[in-house]
């Protein structure tokens, strides 16, 4: 006996299913006469006829009943080993500070792609302070954050970011008006840092813009509408460091902290990637 062809085992199987040739040539991609042209040469192989054919319907030979049973084991034997170098793609939920990435976000996403094409990543944006309790909650495998208090010391400091006063050159403050700031909501590290640096100098301020988000930040400073405090490297390029020009404190370094309950390779490789793309200056 012949070994009778998988796909002729197949179309057997969809033929019984569906009882009609029309639709197991649809189902299949092919054509009628191929399908009627599978089942012959199983039949051949197998010495038995397998369909009683007339002009209305398709139905099992009592041979066909007998080899269905088996076809099905035969079918699902095949697949799973077929199917026995496939494993589902692993997902790797992310969550990186908005104050580290910005427009940069496309090629971090790059390198992490290409760092591992079999992990899908899922990438969220946040505050410091949403990521963590994202982290805690075990919605995130890595959080990346900048470290504003003693919350937790268990992550791993992994880099610092430098803070500055950013503005367009033409901006205007007046040496007595409060400084116009664009600013995120409360509560947020960034915002306690700012009002304390500025507190600590007698320094008055006012919000001229309050957004989420370092991209909205950045858009309000190169607007003109008024100061913010970010990641020189996250400013538009239009802006520029106006610390002395407004007579305004330094801001503190802040650790970046990367926390994670992950530690095989194949993590530690993304998470690798992650901090080459915070130290990428392109």
């Amino acid at each position: 006996m012949k070994s009778p062809d998988m796909d002729a085992i197949r179309a057997f199987f969809l033929v019984a299913q569906f009882r009609s040739f029309t639709r197991v040539a649809d189902t299949m991609g092919t054509t009628q006469a191929a399908i009627s042209l599978k089942i012959k040469r199983l039949e051949d192989a197998l010495g038995r006829a397998l369909l009683d054919r007339t002009p209305r319907r398709v139905t099992l030979s009592a041979h066909g009943q007998a080899f269905h049973a088996n076809a099905q084991r035969l079918l699902d034997s095949y697949n799973e080993a077929m199917g026995c170098f496939d494993t589902p793609k692993r997902t790797l939920r992310i969550g990186v500070s908005h104050h580290i990435v910005g427009a940069d976000l496309s090629y971090w996403l790059q390198r992490l792609m290409a760092a591992d094409p079999e992990v899908v990543v899922a990438f969220s944006l946040g505050t410091s302070r949403e990521l963590l309790d994202g982290y805690e909650q075990g919605k995130l495998d890595v959080a990346l954050v900048l470290r504003h208090d003693n919350r937790r010391q268990d992550g791993e400091v992994i880099g610092a970011e430098h803070f500055t006063w950013m503005a367009v050159p033409t901006l205007q403050v007046a040496p007595d008006a409060p400084l116009p700031l664009a600013i995120q909501p409360a509560p947020c590290g960034m915002r306690s840092m700012v009002s304390s640096a500025l507190q600590a100098h007698d320094r008055p301020w006012r919000e001229a813009f309050v957004g989420s988000g370092i991209l909205a930040i950045g858009a309000a400073v190169a607007a003109g509408i008024g100061i913010g405090a970010m990641v020189g490297r996250m400013a538009p390029a239009c802006c520029e460091d106006v610390t002395k020009r407004f007579g305004l404190p330094e801001l503190p370094i802040r650790d970046v902290a990367l926390y994670t309950t992950h530690r095989d390779v194949q993590v530690r490789h993304l998470t690798d990637t992650l901090v080459a793309a915070m130290s990428h200056r392109g």
